[in-house]
């Protein structure tokens, strides 16, 4: 018997398994923040998310959040509300001189963002620790050129960091 993982399949069958793993890793990624230990400062995607954008990029004001997201400005009034409440971001002004305010991320937000973001790579390095060094690169490279080719259909590009093999660690 052939091994399905190698046979032949057009995009919609390719698309209807790749469908499933993204599902499954997601469900990975809830099950992970479930093993959080009480008192534990954990964020939540959106927080994760935010705060990982607004470190790339800079400060945003809520028309930002709407045009790189493609989500409603409320979504990002409740977010954004949560992430000062919680001493994650600060309003500034613009430093372009728009009479707009932004939202920047604070150094408890960067440590927070930090802290997240050094347990999701210790968790994923744990998975990886046994490949080789080829593979690595062909899976990480696969899986840019994913999210660029979604990046470039959406017309909303997500920023990388400078060094594109290396995520900022905030500080």
């Amino acid at each position: 018997m052939r091994d399905r993982r190698f046979a032949p399949m057009d995009a919609e069958q390719a698309s209807a398994r790749l469908e499933w793993e993204l599902m499954i890793l997601t469900r990975q990624r809830e099950q992970a923040m479930l093993q959080v230990r009480p008192g534990d400062e954990r964020l939540d995607r959106s927080a994760y998310v935010l705060l990982s954008r607004l470190e790339v990029q800079g400060p945003m004001s809520i028309a930002d959040f709407v045009d790189a997201f493609g989500l409603a400005a409320s979504t990002f009034n409740r977010q954004t509300a949560a992430l000062l409440r919680d001493g994650l971001v600060e309003r500034t002004l613009d430093p372009n001189g728009s009479v707009a305010r932004k939202f920047r991320i604070t150094a408890e937000g960067s440590r927070r963002l930090t802290s997240d973001r050094r347990q999701v790579v210790n968790g994923l390095a744990m998975v990886l620790t046994d490949w080789p060094p080829e593979r690595l690169e062909r899976f990480i490279a696969d899986f840019q050129q994913f999210n660029e080719d979604i990046e470039r259909l959406t017309g909303r590009p997500w920023p990388r960091p400078a060094a594109a093999t290396t995520p900022p660690t905030g500080g």
